[in-house]
């Protein structure tokens, strides 16, 4: 799946469940408006159908969430949660009037923003994750803001995606080409896998 909204950020998402033809229990959730874009993914906790109604249920909050400070809105996502088996999550705000990205995660749900290798500023940064299960154990909380610059490219990841992705993908194809690359080449065949692939685009003129 791929959107290219015209807007502040293009996106795709590729995925698959850890059983051909069973509902996977990752998901993804892309805000984008005309200055911002909310990014989310999901991981229910295992898998099977009690795990991809923890995701639906957790990125049913967020959507309604948008304008929500982060932390806030995990927070009651965490309340929303508690009747679920749980989910580890990442979520994301890109502001384009401050050209920032803040980010928060709890659990394993990989954050990464990969910059294009002729900037002088740094190839990579990593969203730092915070041990828990949004729904069952919410740890202290606090949300990192970095920099963020047209063609910069956020990648986030569940455990189904092997971590070693980030030494080896190109950023310079589409999102989706992107997507689908990391999919078929890093995915583990050890749980679901999802990997949603923004590339800031900025306001445009």
């Amino acid at each position: 799946m791929e959107q290219l909204t015209g807007q502040v950020v293009e996106w795709a998402v590729a995925a698959r469940p850890l059983t051909e033809g069973e509902e996977s229990g990752d998901a993804c959730l892309v805000n984008a408006l005309a200055d911002s874009a909310l990014v989310v993914v999901v991981d229910g906790l295992g898998h099977g159908p009690q795990a991809a109604a923890a995701a639906r249920q957790a990125v049913a909050f967020l959507a309604e969430a948008d304008q929500v400070p982060l932390l806030v809105a995990l927070r009651h996502c965490h309340e929303r949660l508690r009747s679920t088996r749980g989910a580890v999550l990442s979520l994301g705000r890109i502001d384009a009037s401050e050209g920032t990205l803040t980010w928060v995660g709890v659990g394993n749900v990989m954050g990464v923003l990969l910059r294009p290798a002729w900037r002088e500023t740094a190839h990579l940064d990593t969203l730092l994750l915070r041990r828990g299960v949004v729904g069952r154990h919410l740890p202290a909380l606090h949300a990192a803001t970095v920099p963020i610059r047209s063609g910069d490219v956020l990648v986030m990841a569940t455990d189904g995606i092997d971590r070693s992705f980030t030494g080896a993908v190109a950023i310079s194809g589409s999102p989706q080409q992107v997507a689908d690359q990391i999919l078929a080449r890093h995915r583990t065949n050890l749980d679901d896998a999802l990997v949603a692939v923004v590339r800031y685009r900025g306001i445009s003129p």
